[in-house]
């Protein structure tokens, strides 16, 4: 499957992932949004090198390379997803601060966005990527600079492109690692013997993963479910889906399974979701912002789901710019073009105006700061 044009919404790729879940999921109590209010951060961490902020090397974003403009790709791609027509009408129900900016823009849009991500305090982005040659890999080499210069690192979503499957995706590993592992920003994890992490979007599609052990020695597959017979041949496990993560699945199992086999557990959580605009006829449910309760909510829930009192291995933003969906924390703005009406963030933790633009960036450095806090706390108990 192509993702350029008009592809399916990522939420309905991950109906087959929820559904594997389903029988897991519980309400639980207790993580209230008020109740789990950061601390502010405190003292520089890892990363502090680049700029005045620490990062998480342990909180990772997805990352989307995917847009185009006229300007520098010639034409638009992916912001008209929903038959809409740029600049003025735009394929999300949010409009970015920059506009309808190009992916291959390394001096202005994507180098802004690497100061973002710093200033989110979020140490590694996992950059969407659709297959050897495609226009998401034709971008790495702008994203890997950009990080570089911010002092953050790329690791990988490997997307559920055209004929992928578990010996297609050896072969991507093996080309990734050998066409851009030489860079700087290359994520490696020296916690796990300096392995490189690449998420397996929707996973599930196909059954048989063990060609994966090929590459064990050099890379953590991340499986996007948490259905236990589906993971064993991976790394890890992540879940991707915000709306999930609102409903407080019960992640026990799967933190105890990665735990005992040496795997990493990155739950994911996000701040909303919308596709509406991108996807005309949408049935999916919005999960509301809430003005930011929403994602304190899921902050609180990730970290407390790791194998009995520690936190997980990492958490997984979903995300810095999936536009079409709804789920970003990158700049929005009230002040568009023409007369569509947009979202923004207006109210989101008590700002407003320009302020308010940038929320989802320093709550997030807030709750990755917290992230590291608690776990230096559980290594010297």
């Amino acid at each position: 499957m192509s993702p350029e044009l008009t592809p399916p919404s990522r939420r309905t790729l991950l109906t087959g992932a929820a559904a594997a879940g389903a029988a897991a999921l519980v309400g639980l109590s207790g993580h209230s949004a008020q109740a789990a209010t950061p601390a502010p951060a405190g003292r520089p961490g890892p990363g502090a090198a680049h700029g005045s902020r620490p990062v998480s090397r342990h909180t990772h974003i997805f990352y989307y390379p995917w847009y185009g403009n006229p300007d520098f790709y010639g034409d638009w791609r992916h912001w008209q997803q929903g038959d809409v027509t740029p600049p003025e009408d735009i394929g999300s129900n949010y409009y970015p601060v920059q506009g309808p900016y190009d992916s291959g823009d390394l001096h202005g849009t994507v180098a802004q966005h690497m100061r973002w991500l710093r200033q989110a305090g979020t140490g590694v982005l996992v950059s969407s990527w659709w297959g050897q040659g495609s226009y998401e890999d034709q971008r790495a080499e702008v994203v890997l600079e950009a990080a570089a210069k911010e002092g953050l690192q790329v690791a990988w979503h490997i997307e559920p492109y055209d004929g992928r499957d578990a010996d297609s995706v050896v072969a991507d590993i093996r080309y990734i690692s050998g066409k851009y592992g030489h860079h700087p920003a290359f994520h490696r994890d020296p916690e796990h013997g300096h392995r490189t992490a690449y998420y397996i979007f929707n996973s599930l599609l196909t059954v048989d993963w063990s060609a994966l052990h090929q590459v064990d020695d050099q890379a953590i597959v991340m499986a996007q479910t948490w259905d236990l017979t589906r993971i064993g041949d991976f790394g890890g496990a992540y879940t991707y889906d915000a709306i999930a993560t609102h409903n407080e699945p019960d992640w026990t199992e799967v933190a105890a399974f990665c735990a005992e086999r040496g795997m990493v557990w990155a739950p994911s959580l996000g701040p909303g979701y919308i596709d509406h605009r991108a996807k005309p006829g949408s049935t999916t449910p919005i999960l509301d912002r809430a003005d930011g309760a929403t994602y304190d909510q899921e902050w609180a829930y990730a970290l407390s789901s790791g194998n009995g009192d520690a936190p997980p291995d990492w958490v997984s933003i979903t995300s810095f710019n999936e536009w079409h969906e709804g789920s970003m924390i990158e700049p929005a703005t009230a002040q568009t073009p023409g007369t569509f009406d947009y979202l923004d963030y207006e109210g989101a933790y008590g700002r407003h105006g320009r302020s308010a633009q940038t929320a989802y960036l320093d709550r997030t450095a807030q709750w990755a700061a917290r992230f590291e806090a608690e776990r230096a706390r559980h290594r010297r108990g």
